[in-house]
């Protein structure tokens, strides 16, 4: 597996802080040329929160993630699925899920009004 893509897919589950996001990719058997790498990826595929430091996964790169990741058991498939419903239901992006929801309370609406 990439290296950034263990990245991306680590950062799609929870926010980390680069000492545990390191530890973490340690366990995981990284290699020392890709701890070297980490600062520039998360540049490119995370924000930083300055209030305690940690890194999330920026929103466009939800894009990214596949659900059948082979380094995600199925606790992390499942808790996958909340985030990504909540990501899309909260995204201006996700027309599909909005748009859907929107046409619903309107059509049921419409009719009922005199």
């Amino acid at each position: 597996r990439p290296f950034r893509d263990r990245v991306i897919h680590l950062l799609a589950l929870k926010n980390y802080k680069k000492p545990e996001l390191l530890d973490r990719l340690q366990r995981d058997g990284v290699m020392p040329e890709d701890r070297d790498s980490l600062a520039k990826i998360l540049q490119q595929v995370a924000k930083r929160n300055p209030e305690d430091n940690s890194f999330s996964l920026k929103e466009d790169r939800f894009k990214d993630i596949q659900k059948d990741w082979p380094g995600y058991s199925e606790v992390d498939r499942q808790a996958l699925e909340i985030i990504l419903a909540r990501q899309s239901a909260a995204s201006p992006n996700a027309t599909s899920a909005s748009h859907s929801t929107s046409q619903g309370p309107s059509d049921a609406a419409g009719p009922s009004r005199p």
